[in-house]
């Protein structure tokens, strides 16, 4: 799982897209299927300690309260998910269930209406809430279940070679609390790989916002913009970094966000049940005490995500690697998959002034109608995404056996994935249709080293 006996491959200093320690010095080198539950190489024995136990809180499944222990009851009462682990499995990316959504938890729809709350963000559905959670403790009603159908839409490069991709449709049936209306706005979100949280988390935010471009004054049609969000620690309004619509700013608010939504556990920053007014058998279930997740325990799973390594790159000295690092970039990708940042002051000494190479500028980019979801979030429209760090994602099928990306899932290779880019992601997409059949195959290469 170290992999102590490996020898980490030198970086080519002329190449900044072929850096080995993506994660820089608390890298994991030496590839299992352990590749995204490490923890960061760079840490001291007693943070190697308190990460262990924050995994143990990670992985293992929250009680119904009461329970003969206090530390892990009070789930749900509605729910998503009886453990982080159950949707980040082996701290990686979930895929899409078959048919019913039971049985694979990874995948969740956030629900609003028209309109922005008090913070600027999502107005929450009254019935139903900002997420619809398809399971629910004995003795409640879950809110309904998810079923996801598929239309395959046919294509064919510029040079007659033939895809098919397959767009989702969602059914919400079995609603307990009444129909949703018809101007309801959902979002499909699958559960992403988790680790470098904290190296995302340490970057500055100047160097962040020196790449954006709100008006694309440089007219090369990529025009990303921050998105800014309420703190629910401090209420302040803050840079967005994490979610697929960067709507929580840093990992704790994140974290706490999670046990919240997904599994029913109260905190500090998320002090109230999930429970609408409506819910009379949600309100009146037992609870695990106020908070459910006390500050400390919070702090150590976020610590664990926080320090979470990021894995190696592989195979940076083949030649189809190295072509296809250069179509990369020639094509337009890095204009948004920025690949390389230098972190700043971090409270975990270990992410701090590391060089890094996550591949994403941290911003929010229209990608076009095929990917729209039409639900705002904060300053995020319903056409907007963060780009999505890319390093890690060549290891998706070692790790959690599958091979299917974008927010829903709905990509079953990242040959999909990048044909799925439409808005200010369509002139890159279109100039990788261009390619040859061999330099497409190197781009992919490319991004299966990362």
């Amino acid at each position: 799982m170290v992999g102590v006996g490996w020898i980490p491959l030198l970086p080519d200093a002329d190449h900044p897209l072929l850096q080995p320690a993506a994660g820089g010095e608390g890298t994991l080198f030496g590839i299992t299927r352990d590749a995204f539950g490490s923890s960061a190489r760079n840490l001291s024995s007693e943070e190697r300690r308190r990460f262990e136990v924050g995994d143990s809180f990670f992985t293992q499944n929250w009680v119904t309260a009461p329970a003969s222990t206090d530390a892990r009851d009070g789930l749900g009462p509605l729910l998503n998910a009886m453990a982080c682990s159950s949707c980040h499995v082996r701290d990686g990316r979930s895929e899409p269930p078959v048919g019913d959504a039971e049985g694979n938890p990874g995948l969740l729809l956030r629900l609003s209406v028209p309109g922005v709350d008090l913070a600027a963000g999502p107005v929450p559905h009254e019935e139903y809430g900002d997420q619809l959670q398809d399971r629910a403790i004995l003795g409640v009603v879950p809110e309904g279940e998810v079923t996801i159908s598929y239309q395959e839409v046919a294509g064919a490069y510029p040079d007659g070679t033939p895809y098919s991709l397959r767009r989702p449709t969602y059914t919400i049936g079995q609603l307990s609390y009444g129909p949703l209306p018809d101007d309801i706005e959902v979002s499909p979100r699958l559960a992403p790989a988790v680790f470098g949280g904290g190296l995302l988390e340490a970057i500055p935010e100047d160097a962040i916002l020196d790449r954006a471009d709100p008006d694309d004054g440089d007219g090369d049609g990529v025009s990303g913009h921050p998105n800014y969000v309420s703190d629910p620690a401090t209420g302040e309004i803050v840079l967005g970094r994490f979610g697929w619509k960067a709507n929580a700013g840093n990992v704790r608010h994140q974290t706490a966000a999670a046990f919240s939504g997904d599994l029913g556990i109260t905190s500090s920053l998320f002090p109230s049940e999930t429970c609408t007014a409506v819910q009379l058998d949600c309100g009146s279930a037992p609870n695990g005490g106020t908070p459910e997740i006390d500050d400390d325990r919070l702090d150590t799973v976020t610590f664990y995500v926080q320090t979470l390594a990021v894995p190696a790159r592989r195979d940076l000295d083949d030649p189809e690697v190295e072509a296809g690092a250069d179509l990369f970039s020639d094509i337009g990708c890095e204009s948004c998959h920025r690949a390389s940042f230098t972190t700043g002051d971090h409270e975990v000494a270990a992410l701090a002034n590391q060089e890094i190479h996550p591949f994403t500028d941290m911003l929010l980019h229209d990608m076009g109608e095929g990917l729209a979801d039409g639900r705002p979030d904060f300053l995020a429209s319903g056409s907007e995404w963060r780009t999505p760090p890319l390093w890690g994602i060549g290891l998706t099928e070692t790790v959690n056996g599958h091979t299917t990306f974008l927010h829903d899932g709905r990509a079953r290779s990242l040959e999909e994935a990048i044909l799925w880019h439409g808005g200010e992601a369509d002139t890159a997409r279109t100039a990788f249709t261009e390619l040859s059949s061999t330099d497409r195959n190197r781009v992919i290469a490319f991004l299966e080293s990362l």
